[in-house]
């Protein structure tokens, strides 16, 4: 599974680049604290597969990564995906690391 760091993630973002970020949290998770990705809850994650892009970088995240790390292993096992990334450490790295 490719992976990336909150530091190239905020890189990412700084630089403006084409990639879609998308948050596997619950709804009351995504309140409380986000970082403008795009909220589809693991459980929904297989009913919205055409909400994924197949032709970008996709960075898919949670609390702490090991939830987007299920939902990556499943869509490129089960969906042919080769675009997804886990970011490392989840929104908490991720907002402790690029305050």
């Amino acid at each position: 599974m490719k992976e990336i760091t909150p530091a190239e993630l905020k890189q990412l973002i700084n630089d403006k680049k084409d990639f879609q970020l998308i948050d596997v949290r619950e709804e009351y998770e995504f309140d409380e604290a986000n970082i403008n990705g795009e909220l589809i809850p693991m459980g929904e994650v297989l009913d919205n597969i055409e909400k994924i892009s197949k032709d970008k970088q996709v960075v898919i995240h949670c609390r702490s990564g090991k939830r987007s790390a299920t939902v990556i292993n499943a869509l490129e096992s089960q969906h042919g995906f080769t675009n997804l990334y886990n970011l490392t450490g989840g929104i908490l790295a991720y907002l402790e690391e690029t305050k």
